[in-house]
């Protein structure tokens, strides 16, 4: 599996193994492999010993924090519609903003008719007691919001279209 994370202003590929197993795995960055050792100390909460030095990643929605540091990421998953289509497809006519997840909306951070650029974020839901920021598919204009603070919303339930 393929993740990339935003250091620095700079994507990084990180590749991962396919599956998650404690105890030692490869880890390829940049090209470069690494051994590392992993063990889930919570849901969501991971110890990696990498190079004889011990880190701890808390998984946050869509980003990892690492030492006090907090790394947004992506997944590159080639099972998903977005990733068979290839990077950039679908870039013309309206993009819907969707819910990955049942929760609830806690923030919207545009209005109908605000410019957003790509990857900005336009609305914050929280599921399982952590906030996701959900960000624009594409630059554009907020052409409609569906929902308001306070919504319940459904895995998959359109929340805002960006056009």
């Amino acid at each position: 599996m393929t993740v990339w994370i935003v250091r620095d202003g700079e994507r990084q590929r990180v590749d991962l193994p396919s599956t998650f197993a404690e105890g030692l795995q490869e880890y390829v960055v940049e090209g470069a492999r690494f051994p590392a050792d992993a063990r889930v100390l919570e849901p969501g909460v991971i110890s990696l010993v990498v190079a004889g030095r011990q880190y701890r990643c808390v998984f946050d929605g869509d980003a990892v924090i690492l030492d006090g540091q907090r790394y947004a990421f992506e997944i590159d998953d080639p099972r998903s519609l977005a990733g068979r289509r290839g990077k950039g497809s679908g870039a013309a006519g309206p993009r819907p903003v969707k819910s990955p997840m049942p929760g609830r909306v806690v923030r919207v951070l545009v209005a109908v008719g605000d410019e957003v650029a790509e990857h900005q974020g336009v609305v914050v839901i929280e599921a399982m007691k952590m906030q996701n920021e959900l960000k624009a598919p594409k630059a554009g204009r907020v052409a409609s919001i569906a929902v308001t603070i306070g919504n319940a919303v459904g895995a998959g339930e359109v929340l805002e279209v960006i056009e």
